[in-house]
């Protein structure tokens, strides 16, 4: 009981930082909210029992992408411009999206339902199988590096292309204090 509202309050708390971070202007309070909205996913991740999921979440979501936001934002203005009409449609859409989302997830199993298909069907099956189908000792490693490695590839991914932009901004930028390029 204790877990369930713990977690509520969680999201609670993510759900009002998603507010203040669509209401700022300023750009580093929102990578400062954004960072603390990671941290926040990262212990509701630890509540729900998935710790290799949560330190993922606060290294790469809380601390690698909060270091490549601020390198960006050291190159760029602090203020976002304000748009030039209403975004109604893209509002619209996000809310949509939303909904359909909630909607959804209303046919889950209950939580920690020891009936639900993944602890009746795919647990048994890694934990059985995981040696033989991939080779791997480790169920963990396996679940990640065969089973699920177009995910980690993919996630690998766009780490690296986060890296390789903030870099090659930085290079930009030394260029132009170096008076070798100008930019507008």
């Amino acid at each position: 009981m204790i877990e369930a509202l713990t977690i509520n309050i969680l999201l609670t708390l993510m759900a009002v930082l998603v507010v203040a971070i669509a209401a700022r202007r300023n750009l580093f309070s929102v990578v400062m909210f954004t960072s603390i909205y990671s941290f926040l996913m990262a212990t509701v991740l630890v509540a729900l029992d998935a710790v290799d999921v949560a330190m993922t979440e606060a290294s790469v979501g809380a601390g690698i992408s909060t270091v490549l936001l601020l390198g960006a934002l050291y190159l760029t203005r602090g203020e976002e411009a304000k748009p030039i009409h209403a975004p109604w449609l893209p509002l619209l859409l996000s809310i949509s999206v939303g909904a359909a989302l909630v909607y959804g997830s209303l046919g889950l199993p209950a939580f920690s339902d020891p009936q639900a298909p993944i602890h009746v069907h795919v647990v048994p099956r890694y934990l059985l199988d995981s040696l033989k189908e991939t080779g791997v000792p480790n169920v963990v490693t396996s679940v990640l590096a065969s089973y699920r490695g177009y995910d980690t590839l993919g996630e690998t991914t766009v780490v690296f292309t986060a890296g390789a932009g903030v870099i090659a901004l930085l290079r930009r930028r030394r260029r132009r204090a170096a008076g070798k390029e100008t930019l507008p």
